[in-house]
């Protein structure tokens, strides 16, 4: 596995690398200070397997550089990590397709359980992230116990695992072999069971539930 961490402080990059190391003994850990150097490192090696990318860079808005890794490496997870983790900051990040948002301020035990939980294929969100479903309804409701509690088809389920994982409704398509306007429908359809608006607030619901979703073959 190898692991590229962006920020431009070296006290912090030596902490995520001790995380790093007692979470992935064998990971290839790589560094870079600002964005143009990142690039670079991208670029020479095309094996990565996760970004740990800070937002406030001296080069470039992380921001930015996120909706970029997004669009020209798909297939590399991205999480972000930030100083400032104020509700708007995170989804606006898990909107540009950050797989995770994990605050500097979160002590050691809760920063090595949240990258644990992102190398197990999960998605880690901070609390006050968390919050704005419940608060977005008017009515306490009872939490599903599974998908089939709020009627969630096997397919539908596979299309959430790949929302989960950032996927645009065009790379669903392709990967599930199925009509794009097709998985449009099971987005709508998926929206509506979890009473949420967007794919954000989806995957921010599917947190607070904990459940296991099915592995998709990546083609």
């Amino acid at each position: 596995m190898k692991i590229l961490v962006i920020d431009d402080h070296a006290l912090i990059r030596d902490a995520l690398r001790g995380v790093l190391r007692e979470l992935k003994a064998d990971a290839t850990v790589l560094e870079a200070p600002d964005c143009r150097q990142a690039m670079g490192l991208i670029e020479a090696h095309p094996d990565l397997h996760l970004i740990l990318l800070d937002l406030n860079l001296p080069d470039r808005d992380g921001s930015v550089m996120l909706a970029d890794l997004r669009k020209r490496h798909p297939t590399i997870s991205v999480v972000v990590l930030s100083a400032s983790h104020d509700r708007e900051t995170v989804l606006k990040a898990l909107d540009l397709g950050a797989l995770g948002f994990v605050p500097k301020s979160a002590p050691r035990d809760v920063m090595v359980s949240a990258l644990r939980l992102v190398f197990s294929g999960g998605i880690y969100i901070p609390p006050e992230a968390l919050a704005r479903v419940e608060a977005a309804r008017d009515e306490p409701v009872r939490q599903p116990k599974s998908p089939a509690d709020i009627g969630l088809t096997e397919r539908q389920l596979e299309v959430l695992a790949l929302m989960m994982q950032g996927k645009s409704n065009k790379a669903i398509s392709r990967l599930l072999d199925v009509a794009e306007p097709t998985v449009k429908h099971h987005v709508t359809a998926i929206l509506k069971a979890l009473k949420v608006t967007n794919r954000t607030e989806a995957v921010i619901a599917v947190g607070t539930l904990g459940w296991e979703l099915p592995r998709v073959a990546q083609r």
